[in-house]
């Protein structure tokens, strides 16, 4: 078993009947469960202009989770780093380290995780701020290095932090940068699965040993819907396959209530296409859930496990989450 360690991905979802506050409220509640589950860590990632995410300003979110648990490590899943100046990032996460001390990592991605009205919104070039990233990655990881003779900007806090630092990606674009960096990295398979086998066989091959990394460390994410019948799980996966199709119709909107048909999702054209969003989905009961995933680390052989799984009824969520955290520590030998 290669798997060293699991962790969780939150998108902090607004569902048709609460708010943002109510989110975030939740997402604290599953981190604390999570910590006692035996998750390494938890991710939150940075969307825009979407009236069904509440983890837009990502470092606050993080900050409200790390100040209501004790262990957990939290972490961006990521910081879209075309949006900002690499000094704001690396000031902020800074904080988040000075505070909680060796529990913050900050992953990073080169998509804006919006439209390009909303990044000019942001005051970053939606043309060309892409074509920046492997630049603007090498300046974070200096702000966070030690304080070197005649520096004239530092991040303060951050300066010395030495906050670790992925790249995430659903291309092979950042994997090749993460391997020639030597840094971790982690592939957003839970939605864009096509290129998953390539980007981790080019990361491992590419891989050059630096002073953050001497091996490669790859995580995977992937989507799971736990409950005690198939049934029962089957069902929790509609209310995201209802958020696909209505983002693939340009009408986003708050995470819906899981629907008794799935058959009733969408058109079969539309189910077609979420199908293939979300073919790196487990569906069932924890046997199910386990022979899933046992073939996916088979197949992937990560460091990291991350597991996501948009839930609408809070309870359900927390219950699919905890049978999938047995499942893993099993995998774990604990």
């Amino acid at each position: 078993m290669f798997m060293r360690n699991f962790s969780l991905l939150d998108l902090s979802l607004i569902t048709d009947r609460g708010d943002a506050r109510q989110a975030l409220m939740d997402s604290l509640d599953l981190a604390r469960h999570a910590e006692t589950w035996g998750y390494h860590r938890f991710w939150m990632a940075e969307h825009h202009n979407m009236i069904g995410v509440a983890s837009a300003a990502t470092s606050v979110a993080l900050g409200y989770i790390a100040a209501g648990t004790e262990k957990i490590r939290v972490a961006a899943g990521g910081v879209m780093l075309p949006n900002h100046a690499p000094l704001v990032i690396a000031e902020q996460f800074g904080t988040l380290a000075a505070l909680y001390p060796d529990r913050v990592d900050l992953g990073l991605g080169r998509a804006p995780g919006t439209d390009g009205a909303t990044m000019t919104a942001l005051r970053r070039d939606p043309l060309h701020a892409a074509d920046h990233f492997a630049d603007d990655v090498q300046e974070l990881l200096h702000y966070f290095a030690p304080e070197k003779p005649g520096q004239r900007v530092r991040a303060v806090p951050g300066v010395g932090s030495k906050v670790p630092v992925w790249l995430l990606g659903s291309s092979l674009y950042s994997a090749q940068l993460a391997a020639a960096l030597g840094l971790p990295f982690a592939f957003a398979s839970h939605f864009a699965p096509a290129m998953l086998d390539q980007a981790l066989y080019l990361y491992r091959q590419k891989f050059q040993p630096s002073a953050f990394l001497e091996a490669p460390y790859a995580a995977a994410a992937i989507n799971v819907f736990a409950a005690d019948s198939d049934e029962q799980a089957r069902r929790l996966m509609t209310s995201i396959e209802q958020q696909f199709v209505a983002l693939r119709r340009g009408t986003p909107g708050k995470l819906q209530p899981p629907l008794d048909d799935p058959e009733s999702v969408a058109s079969p054209s539309e189910r077609l296409q979420v199908a293939q969003a979300l073919a790196e989905t487990a569906v069932g009961t924890p046997a199910s859930v386990a022979a899933w995933i046992d073939r996916f680390l088979a197949r992937t052989r990560v460091e990291e496990l991350i597991v996501t799984g948009p839930i609408y009824d809070h309870a359900a969520r927390l219950h699919s989450f905890e049978l999938a955290a047995a499942v893993l520590r099993e995998r774990l030998g604990g």
